[in-house]
């Protein structure tokens, strides 16, 4: 299969940049494969599992929300925060789920906290997800 460069970038820095052969990530439209000489194609991104296949290796990482950039020279994510599962804490995780839906339970669903707090148990249950079924 041929390959194509992706590179992932957070506000940290560089999480990823190696050659590979698909990369399935979630958009606001659904999942999306990329392979080489992908069109063109611009999408925001979801919260979600992304997979990275190279050879007979997939590995896998928690994303949030970003923008993916796919031309002919490469795929890049640029996302907020991105996690490989063994570097997923469970106990914070399970923390800022909890903290998440207790203010959840204590606003109104229009309330803006409640929204946060919302986007905030989505990431949670994202990271634990990733860490218990890589």
């Amino acid at each position: 299969m041929a390959t194509f460069r992706l590179h992932i970038v957070t506000p940290e820095g560089t999480f990823h940049d190696d050659e590979i052969d698909l990369l399935v990530v979630r958009t606001s439209e659904g999942n999306v494969g990329i392979k080489k000489h992908h069109i063109d194609y611009v999408a925001k991104v979801d919260i979600g599992k992304i997979e990275i296949i190279k050879g007979k290796q997939k590995t896998y990482a928690a994303i949030t929300d970003g923008i993916l950039l796919v031309d002919q020279e490469k795929t890049t994510i640029l996302t907020r925060a991105a996690e490989r599962p063994e570097d997923i804490d469970m106990r914070r995780a399970e923390e800022a789920k909890q903290r998440a839906e207790k203010v959840m339970q204590s606003c109104k669903r229009d309330d803006i906290e409640y929204k946060i707090a919302e986007l905030k148990l989505k990431k949670a249950l994202n990271r634990i997800d990733l860490k218990k079924n890589p």
